[in-house]
């Protein structure tokens, strides 16, 4: 659908806003708990919901995890609920122990958007460890993603990524999927009544909401419409209600990139070995910009030797991928410098390895119905974007395909900032390149019962950093953040830049 030029530069956000499902059953009565589990067989049940053994697994996790799966059906068009239905893919993580069941369940919200929720936690379950002792977890695929009607369509090649292309290719796309969907109800908005409809199916009077990337921005309309069925949000990563998700990328990118590479600048061993790898990086994308490069490399899966070309875009969402994590922005340096001195191998195997890798995790077709519904104004070129690394290409390729997709709409108050009581943990990385820590001081000034925490130099998706999970289920259990005791989140240290392949310097 989407070139993978721009599917490599678009995967930084999160998840969901809206009504009740007609046919899910009513809420318990105001002070009662949510319904407790019950066994049949195998199978268990929650609330109303009957639930079968399965095993969740990712490609980035160690082990799988053991869990109960089950789908909701809810109307495609809540405005038509006679009309087609979807059905929700659900997991739950029930807790490991017998014992004391808290009634608040966790409800994780994945990233993108357009990433799978099932699919996106196993790597993260380690920060939910103690939390999971008395709490459930649920997953739910948002709509669009996963296995709730998965909206994906085939990448197209990467040579051509001019507007024109981009507006050939999402249409392409969405008419492929409007056999089978009406993308017009694949939005936030439409994602946040399939959460309430689960929270009631499942008997629970309240829930926790637990968002990264995208998924705060479900977290926050959540707490907007349905304040007193939320107990608690923790935000990592966050995107503000206000934040219209044109041409955002290209100046945070940059903002994060003078931070990282000046620990290589800073260390005389890495400055005397690499230079300045904000001087190499402009060189090197100046010199692909003019002529692309034809590369020998050997692929990082099969060690088989293959070729392929290298171009300026190629590099960009390279880079901006390898910000989101301290220890591989670490690496940049060296390999623009070994590519800035005709060395491109390294970088085209890694650079095809994480393509290949990120094909097939996001559900492009409701990336786009998301975006292209709730922030289609925002996307503008900006001339003082055209030296970034990112440039203008990005916004405007979005603003293209947009122009082709069919549009839902969004509530009036959309992107009114979030201002409510409900308790607010709020988490950012210091070096983030999509969601800089300003995003998190913005959206705390209106949250009374907020505070803001700023992760040492870390990337994006941080609640599994250092201490940050000890200081996650604390919050959990007294939902109190301000009285978090934090002094343990100053033992996380800077990654070192590597100056060679062997790591840093000692």
């Amino acid at each position: 659908m989407m070139s993978r030029t721009i599917r490599t530069t678009v995967l930084g956000m999160a998840t969901a806003v809206g009504l009740l499902g007609c046919s899910a059953p009513q809420p318990p009565a105001p002070g009662k708990a949510a319904t407790p589990p019950t066994t049949s067989g195998k199978g268990m049940t929650l609330g109303t919901l009957a639930f079968e053994p399965c095993s969740l697994s990712s490609p980035y996790a160690r082990n799988n995890l053991e869990a109960q799966c089950t789908t909701l059906e809810v109307p495609e068009d809540r405005t038509n609920p006679q009309g087609r239905r979807i059905a929700l893919n659900i997991a739950w993580l029930a807790p490991e122990k017998e014992g004391e069941v808290k009634p608040d369940p966790v409800f994780f919200l994945a990233g993108g958007p357009g990433q799978s929720a099932v699919d996106t936690y196993p790597q993260l379950d380690p920060a939910f460890a103690k939390l999971r002792k008395q709490r459930n977890v649920i997953l739910v695929d948002q709509r669009g993603t996963g296995d709730s009607n998965l909206l994906a369509c085939e990448p197209t090649s990467d040579e051509d990524t001019s507007a024109e292309a981009m507006r050939a290719a999402a249409a392409a796309c969405a008419s492929t999927l409007s056999t089978r969907a009406d993308l017009r109800h694949y939005t936030t908005t439409d994602a946040v009544a399939d959460l309430d409809a689960v929270r009631q199916a499942i008997g629970a009077e309240q829930i926790n909401l637990v968002g990264v990337s995208y998924g705060t921005r479900v977290a926050q309309q959540y707490a907007m419409r349905h304040p007193q069925r939320t107990r608690s949000i923790v935000l990592d990563s966050v995107v503000p209600n206000s934040l219209q998700l044109g041409n955002i990328f290209a100046r945070n990118l940059d903002d994060a990139l003078a931070k990282q590479f000046a620990q290589c600048t800073s260390t005389p061993s890495c400055r005397q070995a690499l230079g300045d790898p904000r001087a190499e990086l402009d060189g090197l994308l100046a010199t692909l910009r003019a002529q692309p490069v034809t590369v020998r490399y050997r692929d990082a899966t099969t060690g088989e030797q293959r070729e392929g070309v290298l171009r300026a875009e190629t590099l960009a969402g390279l880079v901006r991928m390898y910000a989101y994590m301290p220890a591989a922005a670490a690496l940049l340096p060296k390999l623009i410098h070994e590519a800035a001195n005709g060395r491109y191998e390294n970088l085209m195997a890694l650079a095809q390895m994480m393509q290949g890798e990120m094909s097939d995790s996001m559900a492009m077709g409701m990336q786009l119905s998301v975006i292209c519904s709730e922030d289609s104004e925002g996307m503008v070129a900006n001339a003082a974007d055209a030296g970034t690394v990112l440039g203008n290409q990005m916004a405007q390729g979005l603003a293209a395909m947009c122009e082709a997709w069919p549009k839902g709409k969004a509530p009036a108050d959309f992107h009114q900032p979030l201002a409510t009581q409900v308790p607010a943990l709020v988490l950012e990385g210091e070096f983030d390149p999509v969601t800089p820590p300003r995003y998190g001081e913005e959206v705390v000034k209106h949250l009374p019962n907020g505070r803001l925490f700023v992760l040492r130099g870390q990337g994006h998706n941080v609640i599994g950093a250092g201490c940050m999970p000890k200081l996650f289920t604390e919050f959990m259990d007294t939902p109190d953040a301000r009285a978090l005791d934090a002094s343990c989140l100053e033992k996380i240290n800077y990654v070192p830049p590597f100056t060679s392949f062997n790591g840093w310097e000692p």
